[in-house]
């Protein structure tokens, strides 16, 4: 193994967390000096676990201003004064508001850090003791659901500022046990409904966390959640990494009034982004960035913008624009306000004339070779300055705007930023901020020829709006550099960059040019394909939103990049459709069964519950008559002792009819299929109940029934392997890859006629959300209606029009639980 992991696990870092840090090349190297000046034999970090977490919690948080003070951090560390993540976060923000240079005032940095205060597990437990007295019959009451809020009340306690946050929680969590027992089915969380309220009380409940979703007027505190236990999901943000984030004006200014005027405009109120760019479609690490950055803002009362990153307009189409906006509405947010960074191309532009002038940008001819070179080539060898780097300020003016007007070819000349080529992290390369392009902008149109780079504009952009948290993902952590350069250098506010984990699921791939060749191939049918993993393919397979952030909620947020397997997503998804599905009897492949001993023209009609044990979810109607169809896998010509449906000469119970059936007698076709099966209405025998029931759909031509579907759509997953991108699974690359029975078609399923109610409580006009029709086929699994569907309007309205017959095809969103083996 390399000797930097190996460095890395004496101080306690897992295998794979050690091997990840090596790959960071802005950690790694801050780390190895942490352990260098720390000095500490391999055995006082296995005797003293928290000693290592402190160590890193230095190393991967230490700000440029007080890395100054780093050494001095590391002993106090080293000595055991910094326990806690808390204590590691004081210390840094104090040694940031030191001068440069100035002495470290030991008295007034042991008081701002806690150092000393040491608070015993006895007075935690007391503390803990004395809270829960005051909220036991709250606590009674409401059970696990009031542990998140209660803990915020005690870590409310001035008494534990200092104590070890995970002794706090430990000990909560053991006196909470010792009252309320192991949690039980009352601990369930019940989605989309709370035992004993009707259906006007769930619809304001999903009203008032409708609006909780609006980051503008939502918060989560102890109270908040007291009122609403279903804030308790934004509890990730006040855990771990996100809880030690810097309040709103806590970030130090290259100059004083900076943050005097930030604060001036915002209030103090949080500031979040969502910065997508407009090249593609969103998809399922999307939505962590989503609940990431809305989340957030929501669960400190502040506000999130969705930013369009526009500044590629090669790339750029309108579909992206509007399919971005749809997508982060579906999910559940609102922006607080829609912004595009082309908005801010004309200050962009001044900005760049102004580092120019401070010589701290020129303009360069270099071709993309040349430069490739000057910063070490293949090779990685020495770096060089372009000849071009130290021309007059007024010369580079000059071509600058030359290459306003158009004058320079594609590639010709670029403005980059003069930073420093012989720093370690590559942003600091001389990065280029703007370069020529002769496309259209969808929005400047031919006004501009020349667009600033992703590095000139993000930080730039986040600074004009007041950003407060700039939250993006890990690959941007060597970015973080360069963008407090830019900001600096031109003396703007400058927000905080922090950076997360993406999320990845197996089974898929979400690289927008690997989707691309995908739908090119054709191997899927677009981007909406369910089979994909991008939000609108999710949306279009019926996967409800409400499931998707419960997921990459219940994932939480780290520093590391996760793949998670596809099947916890599949069980937030199930959890929520059992909760809000209604149960309805369809038949994949439809044999006709007549019940001989009732006359032809029987006719009763059955009520028949939307959901089992729940009369919350209502009920409908279906006929009964004396031809049914029952599914084929129900019915075996030749009966065994483990087979319980139907069989010549056994009886079986038909869902929600009050008698069993017996099976006399059966016709097979020229095919040698089952073509005809007879039976017995056994309302003239005793009363015994059938070991099974088995799912029909009644012959009912008056009564609309059966409802036909043009196609059953049964999707699994495209790829045979779990990560199709692993050269060494699949050596012929993900094209090669893929599962070609993802999707299987069954034409001529039919449904019960149940199916109408569904359709018409979530639509009125063709032009609507179709996925929102969802339904649990029995035994089968849960199915949305697909957009594909054609529903005349007199179907919607009750009224049936023989000469306009509906098209209904179904998606099959997930299986039942008990299916997944199976599967």
């Amino acid at each position: 193994m390399d000797a930097l992991a190996l460095k890395f696990e004496s101080i306690g870092l897992s295998s794979t967390k050690a091997k990840d840090t090596t790959k960071n090349k802005k950690l790694a190297p801050v780390l190895e000096r942490a352990i260098d000046l720390a000095n500490l034999p391999k055995e006082t970090y296995t005797s003293n676990k928290g000693l290592g977490v402190a160590l890193y919690t230095l190393a991967s948080t230490c700000t440029k201003d007080a890395l100054n003070h780093f050494k001095f951090l590391v002993g106090q560390v080293a000595n055991e004064n910094l326990k806690t993540g808390d204590q590691v976060s004081a210390a840094i923000a104090f040694c940031e508001a030191l001068e440069n240079g100035a002495p470290i005032p030991v008295n007034e940095f042991n008081n701002a850090c806690g150092v000393g205060v040491t608070v015993s597990a006895e007075k935690v437990s007391e503390i803990i003791s004395e809270a829960i007295k005051e909220n036991k019959e709250k606590l009674v009451a409401d059970r696990y659901t009031f542990l998140f809020p209660l803990l915020a009340k005690v870590r409310q306690n001035p008494e534990l500022k200092w104590a070890n946050g995970g002794l706090i929680k430990e000990e909560l969590d053991k006196q909470v046990l010792v009252i309320l027992g192991p949690k039980d089915e009352r601990d369930v969380p019940v989605k989309g409904k709370a035992k004993g309220k009707d259906k006007e009380n769930k619809a304001q409940e999903k009203k008032k966390e409708t609006a909780a979703s609006e980051a503008k007027s939502s918060s989560v505190d102890a109270k908040d959640v007291e009122k609403d236990p279903s804030l308790a999901s934004l509890s990730m943000f006040f855990e771990g990494d996100l809880a030690r984030l810097h309040k709103p004006g806590g970030n130090k200014q290259i100059k004083a009034s900076l943050m005097e005027q930030h604060l001036k405009e915002t209030g103090g109120i949080v500031h979040t982004r969502f910065p997508p760019e407009p090249n593609g479609f969103l998809h399922i690490g999307h939505a962590k960035a989503i609940n990431v950055n809305f989340g957030y803002a929501q669960a400190h009362k502040g506000v999130c913008f969705l930013r369009y990153d526009d500044t590629n307009p090669e790339a750029e189409e309108e579909i992206y624009f509007n399919s971005i906006l749809e997508t982060v509405k579906w999910l559940g947010f609102k922006p607080h306000k829609v912004t595009y960074s082309s908005d801010y191309f004309d200050k962009l532009y001044e900005l760049a004339i102004q580092l120019i002038k401070a010589d701290k940008a020129y303009i360069c001819h270099c071709s993309g070779e040349e430069i490739h070179q000057h910063r070490g080539g293949d090779a990685k060898g020495p770096r060089s300055e372009c000849k071009h780097r130290n021309r007059p300020i007024e010369e580079s003016l000059v071509e600058f705007v030359k290459m306003k007007e158009g004058r320079y070819k594609e590639g010709e000349a670029i403005l980059r930023m003069k930073m420093d080529m012989q720093e370690g992290n590559p942003q600091f390369w001389d990065l280029v901020a703007y370069r020529v392009l002769f496309t259209p902008h969808h929005r400047t149109k031919d006004t501009w020829c020349i667009y600033p780079t992703y590095d000139f504009t993000h930080c730039l952009v986040d600074s004009f709006e007041n950003i407060t948290h700039s939250l993006c993902t890990t690959e941007f952590i060597q970015s973080r550099a360069s963008y407090y350069w830019l900001c600096d250098a031109l003396e703007v506010y400058k927000p905080v960059q922090w950076e997360y984990g993406r999320l990845s699921v197996t089974n898929t791939v979400l690289s927008k040019r690997k989707l691309l060749k995908l739908v090119q191939s054709k191997l899927v049918s677009g981007w909406d394909d369910p089979r994909l993993y991008t939000l609108p393919a999710l949306r279009r397979r019926g996967v409800p939103p409400a499931a998707i952030n419960s997921f990459v909620r219940d994932v939480g947020v780290t520093t590391s990049v996760t793949t998670i397997d596809v099947k916890r997503l599949e069980v937030h998804i199930r959890e929520h459709l059992n909760e809000t599905a209604p149960r309805l009897m369809a038949l994949q492949d439809p044999v006709k069964v007549v019940l001989t001993n009732l006359p032809v023209d029987h006719h009763e009609t059955l009520t028949v519950p939307n959901k089992p044990r729940d009369p919350a979810m209502g009920e409908h109607s279906v006929p009964f008559t004396s031809t049914i169809y029952i599914d084929r896998s129900d019915f075996r010509a030749q009966d065994s002792k483990d087979y319980f449906r139907m069989a010549p000469g056994k009886s079986v119970g038909l869902l929600h009819v009050p008698y069993p059936v017996t099976c006399t007698d059966f016709e097979i076709d020229v095919h040698g299929e089952v073509s005809l099966i007879r039976c017995h209405y056994d309302n003239d025998t005793p009363l015994k109940k059938p070991k099974t029931y088995i799912q029909w759909i009644a012959d009912c031509p008056q009564a609309g029934s059966p409802v036909s579907i043009s196609e059953l759509r049964v999707y699994g997953a495209l790829f045979n392997h779990e990560n199709p991108q692993d050269k060494t699974q699949v050596p012929g690359g993900y094209l090669t890859d893929i599962n070609p029975d993802s999707l299987k078609v069954s034409k001529g399923a039919l449904v019960e006629v149940g199916v109408w109610d569904v359709i018409r409580s979530h639509l009125t006009s063709q032009s609507e959300c179709p996925e929102e029709v969802r339904s649990q086929f029995v035994r089968i699994g849960y199915f949305c209606l697909d957009k594909d569907s054609i529903v005349p309007t007199p179907f919607l309205d009750g009224s049936k029009d023989p000469a306009h017959a509906p098209t209904l095809v179904f998606n099959r969103i997930v299986t039942l639980k008990e299916d997944v083996k199976k599967d």
